[in-house]
């Protein structure tokens, strides 16, 4: 019989949805298959992308932990694709690869001023407080009035986090660097700018309601931004999402500002609609001063029109949240206008023909972009797993398919590698770190730290 040796490059949601779709497939061959990461921990965006104060979302990773203990896939982290393994050293290796690499970096904001100091890329933050090991320990969170530019899940997840006392996320497995920053931020209002009404946004109802729940944070929306056009109505009664939000929204416009005590809250979170930012001002040291935003209105098909109107907001602080975007790969072709890999429905392609490249897959944010929830990954990879079984006439012909090779190979090149058991080690570690205090679980950040306890050195 047959066996098809795979590798998949990237260990989160994508790359392991991939290989159990695999494994449970109806095929006429066997299946060895090795997931290599640049981390030394899997699950990449559910570990590193989510926010820590949400267990929901972060229960993920039960069912991702459960494909990986059965036992019948490999992980080696701590590789860097390009660098410690290359395409070349795959295809001696392997039958054929799928890249899951995802979309860590920010979107382009292309406005004046953007480049001020105290400007940043919301994935940086996320980066940040979830204790990614590539990123600074520190964070200067300085400003008492910030902007959060979007109207997706991940702009509240910036504006929660810069709104949320500190002291609120102990129960969480936030990092002890992190716990430190946010509690001496100085921050007293978020101001959240999305270019569209209520009606038209990103987020979801449960990403909305979490700010409403915020101790001594009060929820600040305009009344100008309620006046809905027939576009917005039909949405809201077509739509139980947007039903749903509507109704969370409009309960906001009558609640009283008030904090647990009785007084006004110590924090704001503001909601501005129909506010497109177009240009950032600087003071005289080139830090970020003020947002200047053109008021938009509603064009009658669900999107904006600007109005001409131009308003300004003091701020300290920016973080821009309205996309990620994929980041290109060594010898892999790579589409520099969508941040994707080029593909036909997860076979990749040649960056300037439609011709196949044989052996090259990819799936997740990689392929599609950075759109979608956790079950359109798992469709995504259904469809990319279909051609790679189909395929089989154009695999690639290895020199040496053996499983001994590439631990040889990285050994040889002095790559500390982790495991599926440095994995359980280092997952004990961190439990047994909040123990104490009663979380969840403390985050080891510093890269080298978490490859020797994974490797028990």
């Amino acid at each position: 019989m047959t066996k098809l040796r795979l590798a998949i490059v990237g260990a989160g949601p994508a790359g392991i949805y991939a290989a159990d779709i695999l494994l449970k497939a109806e095929r006429k061959f066997d299946v060895s298959i090795d997931l290599f990461d640049h981390l030394p921990a899997p699950y990449g965006l559910v570990r590193y992308g989510v926010a820590p104060d949400h267990p929901r979302i972060k229960g993920i990773i039960n069912a991702l932990r459960d494909v990986l203990d059965r036992g019948d896939i490999r992980i080696f982290g701590n590789v860097h694709f390009g660098t410690d393994i290359t395409l070349d050293d795959l295809k001696k290796h392997y039958n054929a690869v799928i890249f899951a690499t995802g979309a860590i970096k920010d979107a382009d904001l292309d406005i004046p001023g953007i480049d001020a100091e105290g400007s940043y890329g919301a994935a940086d933050f996320v980066s940040w407080y979830d204790g990614h090991p590539d990123f600074p320990r520190e964070w200067p969170l300085d400003a008492a009035s910030v902007a959060v530019l979007g109207n997706g899940n991940v702009a509240l997840d910036v504006a929660r986090i810069l709104a949320k006392h500190a002291d609120d996320l102990l129960p969480t497995e936030i990092p002890a660097n992190v716990y430190d920053g946010l509690k001496a931020s100085p921050v007293t209002d978020v101001h959240v700018f999305g270019r569209r009404g209520p009606a038209q946004v990103k987020f979801t109802p449960l990403e909305l309601r979490e700010l409403g729940e915020l101790r001594d944070v009060d929820m600040v929306v305009y009344d100008e931004d309620f006046d809905y056009d027939e576009a917005s109505k039909a949405a809201i009664t077509s739509n139980k999402q947007v039903m749903v939000i509507d109704r969370v929204l409009q309960s906001w416009r009558q609640r009283p500002s008030v904090n647990n005590a009785g007084g006004e809250a110590s924090r704001r979170l503001h909601l501005h609609f129909y506010a497109k930012p177009v240009e950032v001002k600087k003071d005289a040291e080139g830090r970020v001063a003020a947002i200047v935003y053109e008021r938009t209105r509603p064009d009658g098909e669900g999107g904006v029109v600007g109005t001409g109107e131009m308003r300004e907001v003091e701020i300290g602080q920016l973080y821009r949240a309205i996309g990620y975007f994929g980041s290109p790969l060594k010898d892999v072709p790579f589409d520099k206008r969508h941040g994707v890999i080029p593909n036909h429905e997860g076979q990749v392609l040649k960056k300037d023909s439609n011709e196949r490249v044989p052996g090259v897959y990819a799936t997740g944010w990689i392929k599609r972009g950075p759109v979608g929830l956790i079950g359109h990954t798992k469709s995504d990879a259904m469809e990319t797993i279909r051609h790679l079984i189909n395929d089989q006439g154009s695999w690639w012909t290895p020199e040496d398919p053996s499983d001994e090779s590439i631990p040889a190979l990285l050994a040889e090149r002095g790559v500390a590698w982790t495991d599926l058991a440095g994995w359980h080690r280092l997952d004990e570690h961190e439990i047994a770190l909040g123990a104490p205090t009663e979380r969840a679980r403390i985050k080891v950040v510093d890269r080298d730290e978490m490859v020797r306890v994974s490797r028990g050195e």
